[in-house]
């Protein structure tokens, strides 16, 4: 199952512009998004396969992390990860809909 993975990543100084925009590219290849820029920290939601959401959790830390090292951007330890699988979203829409 497909799973919509948001972490956030707490730091201790103001993430800037350009580094929000290093972390869009390294997240791009994960179907990512990037987020972070003015804050303390940044963010990123991606997309990972995976039986559950516990392993689809484990799954993003772990690439998520790959992802960073790529990149010249801080090591900040992720301090929230949230799971939506693609079924529950598409149901949330379904109830939307008369």
């Amino acid at each position: 199952m497909r799973y919509s993975i948001s972490l956030q990543a707490e730091g201790d100084r103001e993430f800037t512009l350009e580094e929000t925009i290093e972390l869009a590219d390294a997240v791009a290849p994960l179907e990512g998004i990037a987020s972070g820029m003015g804050t303390w920290g940044y963010g990123a939601q991606i997309v990972v396969e995976a039986e559950n959401s516990d392993l689809a959790v484990e799954k993003a830390l772990a690439v998520f992390a790959e992802a960073i090292a790529k990149t010249n951007l801080p090591v900040w330890p992720v301090a929230r990860a949230e799971s939506l699988a693609e079924d529950d979203d598409y149901a949330e829409l379904e109830d939307l809909i008369p």
